[in-house]
């Protein structure tokens, strides 16, 4: 806490549970006990005449990403300027057509994909992001708006090889790499539009879904909340029950967040669904 005059600061992390209402028998079956968040806040007090501090605000620190379940959400989500992105090299053209929201029709067929693939795990893709998600690695540095830098943490964990490394390399879309700084790292590696383009299109790590509700567990989601054009967040599945997917991502830090809640906090938001 700092004190200046008849004001003083506080910087807090809140740290919630969300129970889901689920039975013990299906969070045996694979249902997810509760969502998890780790939210900055800043909180303000004011020292009052009769001696006393009182509480003059509270600001969530949740520049960049989709507003925690706690507060008020936000129909536009004006993205953090530090995301290790930036303009490529190159003229990517256009991209695929957003995913469909629309629930399947039959929601009970789902596509598993295996434990272990030739090239992917995708179990420690998912084990990495349920380790991570709130206590950040060490080995990494945090971005202002992380989510992607988080993702591709995971992908790397699960398989996923560097390519590329120069300098020189940085700005394409075509490279995937991280450095020591950030001057040392590519633009597809925290970015979340070059991260959708080198996985896309340039190394076809993934395949695009035409419909959310047919993502798996350690598949991908991004979102461009305000359809500019330029995607601003990046997530994990890290559960599917009973054909709803629950999402994992940085900035801020949650685990386990329903699809549902967030296609309904954000309903004008374009969303690209990635098969890794």
């Amino acid at each position: 806490m700092t004190v200046t005059g008849q004001s003083a600061t506080l910087q807090l992390t809140e740290h919630t549970r969300l129970y889901l209402p689920f039975t013990p028998q299906e969070i045996e079956e694979g249902a997810p006990e509760y969502e998890e968040l780790s939210l900055p806040h800043t909180v303000r007090f004011a020292h009052s005449p009769d001696g006393a501090w009182l509480l003059s605000s509270d600001e969530a620190d949740a520049e960049g990403g989709p507003t925690a379940t706690t507060q008020v959400a936000d129909v536009d989500v004006e993205p953090a300027a530090d995301d290790g992105g930036g303009t490529p090299d190159e003229n990517e053209g256009s991209k695929d057509a957003g995913a469909d929201v629309a629930p399947l029709p039959d929601s009970s067929v789902e596509y598993v994909k295996p434990a272990v693939s030739a090239n992917y795990n995708y179990g420690k893709m998912v084990s990495y992001a349920n380790k991570y998600w709130n206590n950040h690695n060490d080995a990494y540095r945090t971005y202002g708006n992380d989510c992607t830098n988080f993702i591709s943490q995971a992908m790397l964990a699960g398989g996923w090889k560097p390519k590329g490394g120069a300098i020189i390399q940085r700005k394409s879309n075509k490279y995937w790499f991280y450095g020591p700084t950030k001057f040392t790292t590519s633009y597809t590696w925290a970015g979340a539009e070059n991260w959708y383009w080198f996985a896309k299109k340039h190394s076809k790590r993934t395949k695009i879904l035409d419909n959310v509700w047919k993502l798996a567990s350690a598949d991908v989601l991004q979102a461009d909340f305000n359809r500019n054009n330029n995607i601003d967040h990046t997530m994990i599945v890290t559960k599917k029950y009973r054909g709803t997917p629950y999402l994992t991502y940085h900035t801020s830090d949650t685990h386990n967040k329903s699809l549902k809640k967030i296609l309904s906090d954000y309903p004008r938001a374009w969303w690209y669904a990635h098969r890794t």
